[in-house]
């Protein structure tokens, strides 16, 4: 599909939330903060070897901060946060979304994190087949990326039971919180190939 040169992303109507079968997926909404920042600080020490935000725990209002600048994100579509919450008992699990968006190839990364007491469970993999269905259905996505740390084993085979393909290690792409050099897995799925 062929993007006019007038196309703005923030005239899209995108639903707010939808479900899984174990999951509610939504964008973030204001408030959210406090069972994020339970969250992180529940998954720091996990978190912080793959993920920048969690190296210092954040405060409650920085928490809440952030939640309120994805919110506003969200809307105006330049990037798509979206929290994980169990089904049953509205616990916030994780987070994910769609990041690093290019809406005129309509490529978009997925990326994830769940907090600990909740991994292990297949939660990820489920929430990442569901975010998928919505890029499809409701981004007409083309391409669906996966990146991840090549050290991060259990990030790898969530991209790998969701059906994504390795296309390739970028090497010594990025410094980590060491300032050691690490490579970066990217995953994908295209259109046509991969998903209708």
């Amino acid at each position: 599909m062929t993007e006019s040169s007038s196309f703005n992303p923030i005239m899209l109507t995108i639903p707010e939330s939808f479900h899984t079968e174990r999951l509610s997926i939504r964008a973030p909404q204001w408030g959210d903060g406090a069972a994020v920042n339970e969250a992180v600080r529940e998954s720091a020490e996990q978190l912080r070897l793959w993920l920048p935000f969690a190296e210092k725990i954040p405060s409650l209002e920085e928490s809440e901060v952030t939640v309120r600048k994805a919110r506003l994100q969200y809307l105006e579509r330049t990037d798509m946060m979206l929290h994980l919450r169990d089904r049953h008992t509205d616990e916030f699990v994780g987070s994910s979304g769609l990041h690093r968006i290019d809406w005129n190839a309509r490529c978009f990364e997925i990326g994830y994190w769940i907090r600990t007491s909740r991994a292990g469970e297949g939660l990820m993999t489920e929430a990442v087949k569901g975010i998928e269905q919505f890029a499809i259905t409701h981004l007409e996505a083309n391409r669906l990326e996966i990146r991840c740390d090549a050290r991060n084993v259990r990030s790898a085979k969530v991209a790998e039971r969701a059906g994504y393909t390795l296309e390739g290690v970028l090497r010594k792409m990025r410094r980590d919180s060491t300032g050691t050099l690490v490579d970066c897995m990217v995953f994908s799925k295209i259109r046509g190939s991969e998903f209708e």
